[in-house]
């Protein structure tokens, strides 16, 4: 029996699979996700507090004592939330009850940046050259970014959200920078520490999908690419990249299962690099957990991951056999929030849905019609995932997807995905994480 620790489509996701490997189910719920599709399709339900998230999905003790009344053997922890959390992990295992999921060590070791920079180093996987660690003054900053060389790019150790983070192109422009985000990096953390990084020019975001066995053993199932985003959050991701080519997928995802091999990773996991203009990748950090995007990886080499979650977790080895993408699959994230107003989030109740069909398309959600939104939650409401022959083929799918996709009662970005897919730039494949950066919507057509 597993409880999922977490709401929405990823819960509904794993239920599904649970249900095909006739494993019973747990659902957990706060106050606020009651009506949720989650909360029905489970065996069992249990409500764990009031809507806030420290109050309820963030509440280790509430989950457990719910583990524990309905007698569950693990706990799957999606994504988000408590998926990444060493303690979580590590009071699983003391309670006797499987976390699906890395270890709490794991989660130390490649949680922290600079740490899971040191161990992907000894592991022999290219790093983005900069500092070993936090840089104790000026004077050292000043000394390295020359060694490193401009342009670089300041961190903050603490860091996350593009917050205590500064491009630096000359050295004049160093010490304010430096100054600057020291500042905002210890209001927003309440710690200072910064460390530097040589500045990826017009970089992609692509991804390894990895899943290691309790024996060691790795293996791939290629890559995402991750590069369309938005204040550092995803919006698509397609998989196989326009941009890759066969030497370097056979590279990438040699280093990630190195990599994966070298720490021993257990479950499903993520290994992300940045990948600069002349094909250069640098590991960027470890995902121990499932990612939102991981559809477009099982619609291109047809295998459940969360099917492999489960069974790494009960002991079951691996093939140790790479995949590589045969087909190509887009995935839109659908959220609750106006494309025309700055992408405003915009929680309420859904009066009409209409979902789209047709060969090659898969829909991901939780929500319906009548369905109420509450406003204390990530906006990603439904993942529209579409699969074709080729990249082509799948951009028309998508589009056409897109048009048969109806919700009423709350604005949505479905407009901004349909505007994307036809924007030459997204078309030809040629975009990199600065494509947002000078995207702007088209005003709706009056009806």
């Amino acid at each position: 029996k597993i409880l999922i620790a977490n709401r929405g489509e990823i819960a509904l996701r794993v239920i599904r699979t649970c249900k095909e490997m006739g494993i019973k189910t747990v659902a957990v719920y706060s106050t606020a996700d009651a009506e949720s599709l989650h909360v029905r399709f489970a065996d069992e339900a249990v409500c764990i507090g009031p809507p806030a998230s420290s109050e309820s999905y963030l509440k280790i003790a509430n989950i457990i004592a719910a583990a524990e009344i309905t007698n569950a053997d693990a706990i799957h922890p999606g994504y988000g939330f408590l998926s990444e959390n060493a303690k979580f992990s590590k009071i699983c295992e003391e309670h006797d009850i499987k976390f699906i999921g890395a270890s709490a060590e794991m989660i130390d070791r490649m949680g922290d940046k600079a740490s899971a920079k040191a161990t992907m180093k000894a592991a022999g996987v290219p790093c983005v050259p900069g500092s070993d660690g936090v840089i104790p003054d000026f004077e050292t900053c000043k000394k390295l970014a020359v060694e490193t060389g401009y342009p670089v790019m300041l961190k903050a150790s603490a860091g996350g959200g593009g917050k205590g983070m500064r491009a630096v192109w000359k050295e004049e422009d160093l010490q304010p920078a430096w100054e600057s985000a020291r500042q905002e990096s210890k209001a927003a953390f309440g710690n200072d520490d910064m460390y530097m990084e040589k500045l990826i020019e017009e970089p992609r975001h692509i991804e390894i999908q990895i899943v290691g066995d309790s024996t060691g053993k790795a293996c791939h199932l290629s890559e995402r690419d991750c590069s369309v985003q938005r204040r550092h959050q995803k919006l698509t991701e397609e998989t196989p990249s326009p941009f890759m080519t066969d030497e370097l997928r056979e590279a990438m995802g040699n280093a990630a299962v190195k990599a994966a091999e070298y720490i021993n990773y257990e479950g499903a996991g993520t290994v992300e690099f940045l990948v600069d203009k002349h094909r250069n990748f640098y590991f960027m950090e470890m995902n121990t957990r499932i990612q939102v995007e991981h559809p477009i990886t099982e619609e291109v080499v047809d295998h459940d991951l969360i099917r492999e979650q489960i069974k790494v977790a009960a002991g079951i080895k691996i093939s140790g056999k790479n995949y590589y993408p045969q087909l190509h699959s887009i995935e839109c994230r659908i959220n609750a929030e106006d494309p025309y107003n700055d992408f405003r989030p915009s929680p309420g109740r859904i009066t009409v849905l209409h979902a789209p069909g047709g060969h090659g398309v898969r829909l991901d959600t939780h929500v319906y019609a009548g369905y109420m939104i509450p406003p204390n939650y990530d906006s990603m409401i439904a993942k529209l995932i579409v699969t074709a022959q080729t990249r082509e083929e799948a951009i028309a799918k998508m589009k056409r997807a897109l048009d048969e996709f109806v919700i009423e009662g709350i604005k949505t970005t479905i407009p901004f995905h349909r505007q994307l897919m036809e924007e030459p730039d997204y078309v030809e494949g040629n975009y990199t994480t600065a494509f947002m950066n000078d995207f702007e919507m088209r005003e709706p057509e009056e009806e």
